[in-house]
């Protein structure tokens, strides 16, 4: 599964990749807005918008760019370690709900 992380804390980022491999998963994380943002999101299963930490430009965005591709979005406000972890343990497919997949 590939996640796309929009938000968030730099210095957290290599959590995030940790977080997301031991769930078995591959992300592009984005805590600061490329100048080819759009191009570079890919075809990602599911974007984790962290919106308190993420400007209302680099949101609409990946909204934009997840309709075109048919995307699932989650929200959360909290850009958290915690809280990346419940965000992927709701939406990954039943057959793994936890790191030890």
């Amino acid at each position: 599964m590939s996640i796309v992380i929009v938000g968030g804390n730099e210095c957290m980022e290599s959590q995030y990749k940790q977080i997301c491999k031991s769930y078995g998963c591959r992300a592009k994380i984005f805590t600061k807005m490329p100048s080819n943002f759009k191009r570079q999101l890919g075809f990602p299963d599911l974007i984790i918008l962290f919106t308190n930490t993420v400007s209302h430009k680099m949101v609409g965005s990946a909204l934009q760019e997840a309709g075109r591709r048919n995307t699932r979005v989650a929200r959360c406000r909290s850009s958290s370690s915690c809280a990346l972890k419940e965000l992927l343990a709701a939406h990954l497919p039943s057959g793994c709900a936890g790191p030890e997949c």
